[in-house]
Order: C-alpha cells, then structure tokens, then sequence
C-alpha cells in the first residue's frame, strides 16, 4: 500500500482561518464570565454532608443572597493560574490531566523513536487495505463501552496520536479520527450505565439506586451509537472517495506531513522480532490503564506513573540509549504542550463563577423556571437546563452534586420518577460535552487532531440535533407510560 504523498512540488498554501484559536475562545469566557459576577446577584444555598458521595450538596430551599464578590482584571489574570491546580475542582485537577498528556507524549516519542509504530501502521494498512471502513464501528464500539462504563474521558486523550495516522494512512482525514474517538466515548457517556462520574454520583445524589432507569439507558445507547456510527462512516466514505470534500481539506497536507511524516519511510517495511515485542508491550500500556481505572481505582496520578514506567521498559528493550531516550521522550511532551495548557484554560470559567458566588444563582433561576410543569414539559425543560449548566459545569460528577439534590425532589413534584431525572441530566451534558468549549477533553483532543473549534462544530451539529430528538422522544415517552 502506497502512503498518501506529504507535500507535492507546489503545495497550496493553507489559508490562515479567522476563527479565533481554543486560547481565545476560552479566555474570552472567563471575561465573559466575570463581567457577569458584577450583574449577576450573588447566592449560595447552604451544603450539608453526604456521606455517600463524601462531598457537600446543596439542600434544595436554603438559597439565599451573599455578599457580592465580582471578579476583576487580576482574578481573570489568576484564573488560568488556577484552573491548574484549584483545590474544589470536583475531579481531577488540570494540573494532573496536564502532566498526564505530557507523559503521554512522551511515551509516545519513545515507542515512536524504536520505529515500531511506524513500520506497525505500514503492514496494518497493507493488510487491512479494501476493509479499512470496518474499523470505525468496532473502534467507536470499543470506546463507547469504556463511556458507559466507567465514564471514559481524558483517557481517550491518549489515543489521538495512535488512531489519527491510521485513518489518515488509510484515504481518510485527521477530523474522521478524532470523531471516532471523542463521538465513540461521547455516545457511551450519554448511554451510561454504571459510570461511577455519571450515573452512579447522580443517582447517589437523587437518593436512589443507579441501576433504576437502566433500561432506557441501554435503548439510548444503542440508538445513539448506531446514529453515531453511521454519521462518521457516511462522512469517512465522502473523505475517501473526494479528499476535497473533507472539513479540513486545506489542511491535508500539513496534516500528513505531522502525522505521517515518520510513517511513509517504513512503508514495504515488516516489523522485527524486537518491534513486534514493543508493539504488544505498546498495546498492554493501554489495556492495563483501562483496568486500572475501572477496577482498581486509578486516576491521574497512577496513569501517569504507568506510561512513565512502560517508556523506560520500551526504551531499554529498544537499545536507544540514556541521551537518545531522554531526547524522544522530551520531543515527544513538547508536541502536546500546546494541549496541557489549553486543558488549564477549559477550568478557568467554573473558577471564575465560583469565586463569584453566581453558580449557585444560575441554579436557583433554573429551579425557579421549572417549578410547576407539567411532567413531559418538566422532563424536557431539565433535559435542556442541565445541557445549559454542562455548559457553565462541564464536570459530569461535579454537576451531578451540584444539581441533582435540587433537581430531584423537584421531579418528585411534577410527577416525574427520579431515575428519568438522572437520565434526562446524563444524557444532556452527554451531548453538550461533545462541543463544549470549557471542557478539556474537546478542546484537547482538538488540539492533538488539528482540528480547529468551529470546523469541529460544523461538522458535528447535525448528530447533536439527531441525539437530542433521540433522547428528547425516549424520555417523553418514558413520561407517558
């Protein structure tokens, strides 16, 4: 199999687009944001202890107005600051996430420097040639499982670099591989059914168990990843057969260039004894972080020390020696630098909000426009609030204890069981995830894709309407039965 040409003799230059980078976009909502903390009433409803989630949750009527405390011109400088290392983040700080891509990358540059990726993704395209479109259902299968399961998020973070060249050896685009990564775990996270960060918190956080309500979670999984899946193939097949009609077309020969530029030298290459070795050992590195996360209860911390730990085996294994290592490993972090910090930057609005005492006033106006609907309007209307709220909280566990406690008994009220009320704010920052610019896994696995914001945007707005009506009409008629 013939790789696809980098740079013919007179490339067409790219044209530099308008849209403004992931850097600005988010800055300019933590401005946004703060400008509001001096419009905005201040509020906060009192917190009481659940031993169950082990966090403070708000107590459904105890808002009441607080002192303002409107963020200004050094508390819009700090929040970037902060969003690396803030204390109340309710999951992983970025700090962590951050340090996690840099290992990541750097594993990368070593398992990239023994040629064994390289000469892998040759022979696999040259097997796999005239099959390669089978690949995005079984890989959009294998993610959503880790989404509905155990909420996979940063972690796919790790296999951008992997999936991307693949796709692009084999006649797609750099936009097809980062959609069957960030739509794959999406669809699983908006089916979740014993994710502990979505379903199991929100529930928790409802007062019931997660597994009421798993029925309709597993139809809407189902519908949504076949949804899912043929939106990327039919969108793959047009690629294929018309390079020209690709998103990011203006980008495609840079984008061979980045990420075949190492690959093209080892096509007609078969892969060695020794590089065989790496690639099973390349492969278990990802297997084992899969385990750990959904069984032993690793996060951040003990990712990161794995992909530490298998960079040193494989560079030994692959004789590259201390200062050949150390250079791979170093040129391997610096590629995804530009994505650690704008991870940093997708935290800097909660912190903003927080900071301002107004997360809890855009709850309490919430809980104010639902008071007393009917139960299909009640259903509906918190499908669409919660996507709201995603926006502002893109943390599934963090909005989960922030909202549900108030939302919940609210659902009592309006006729509305519980376990439709954690679906219906699953599924909503589900799909709001898939393109929200304050959550660091779009924004990152945009960065490592070179896919820019709105070409991500375009491309993805038909399925968002499409998963949506899906999860609308289910929880609708849910409600009626």
């Amino acid at each position: 199999m013939v790789m696809p040409p980098h740079d013919g003799p007179n490339p067409k230059p790219v044209t530099p687009s308008r849209f403004p980078t992931a850097y600005t976009i988010l800055f300019s909502l933590v401005v946004a944001m703060a400008a509001l903390t001096w419009i905005v009433p201040a509020g906060e409803y009192e917190r009481a202890a659940n031993t169950t989630l082990a966090k403070d949750v708000p107590v459904p009527g105890t808002y009441a107005p607080v002192e303002a405390a409107p963020q200004g011109f050094f508390d819009v400088l700090l929040a970037p600051i902060a969003g690396f290392y803030d204390p109340a983040s309710y999951e992983a700080n970025a700090i962590d996430v951050s340090l996690f891509v840099l290992i990541v990358g750097g594993f990368l540059g070593v398992v990239t420097a023994t040629g064994a990726i390289n000469t892998g993704v040759a022979q696999a395209m040259r097997k796999m040639e005239g099959r390669e479109k089978w690949m995005i259902p079984i890989m959009m299968g294998l993610f959503a499982a880790g989404g509905t399961t155990y909420g996979m998020a940063e972690e796919t973070l790790a296999f951008y670099v992997l999936l991307i060249p693949i796709m692009i050896a084999a006649g797609y685009d750099a936009l097809t591989g980062v959609a069957i990564i960030m739509l794959g775990a999406g669809v699983g996270v908006i089916g979740s059914t014993i994710n502990p960060f979505s379903t199991a918190i929100a529930s928790n956080a409802a007062g019931i168990a997660f597994t009421e309500g798993m029925a309709l979670r597993l139809v809407i999984l189902g519908l949504s990843w076949i949804a899912a899946v043929v939106f990327v193939m039919r969108y793959a097949a047009r690629v294929r057969a018309d390079p020209t009609r690709s998103l990011v077309a203006q980008m495609k020969a840079e984008n061979e260039a980045h990420f075949l530029q190492k690959h093209a030298a080892f096509d007609g290459e078969t892969l060695s004894g020794l590089q065989s070795v790496i690639l099973i050992l390349f492969a278990a590195t990802f297997v084992v972080m899969v385990w750990g996360v959904s069984s032993q209860g690793w996060w951040m911390a003990e990712m990161s020390a794995l992909f530490l730990a298998a960079s040193i085996l494989i560079g030994t294994l692959g004789w590259l020696g201390e200062k050949a290592f150390v250079q791979a490993f170093v040129e391997g972090a610096r590629d995804l630098l530009g994505v650690a910090l704008v991870i940093g930057l997708a935290r800097d609005i909660v912190i903003i909000m927080d900071q301002g005492r107004i997360t809890d006033t855009f709850l309490h106006t919430f809980e104010g426009w639902i008071s007393g609907m009917s139960d299909v309007a009640f259903i509906n209307a918190l499908f669409g609030i919660e996507a709201l709220m995603s926006f502002l909280v893109p943390s599934t566990s963090g909005l989960a204890v922030l909202s549900m406690p108030i939302m919940a008994p609210l659902s009592d009220f309006a006729g509305v069981s519980r376990d439709l009320a954690v679906t219906a704010f699953q599924t909503a920052i589900g799909i709001t995830n898939l393109v929200a610019p304050t959550y660091a896994v779009v924004v990152g696995g945009l960065a490592i894709g070179r896919v820019p914001y709105h070409t991500w945007l375009r491309f993805v707005w038909p399925l968002l309407v499409i998963l949506s009506l899906i999860s609308v009409a289910l929880l609708s008629a849910a409600v009626m039965i």
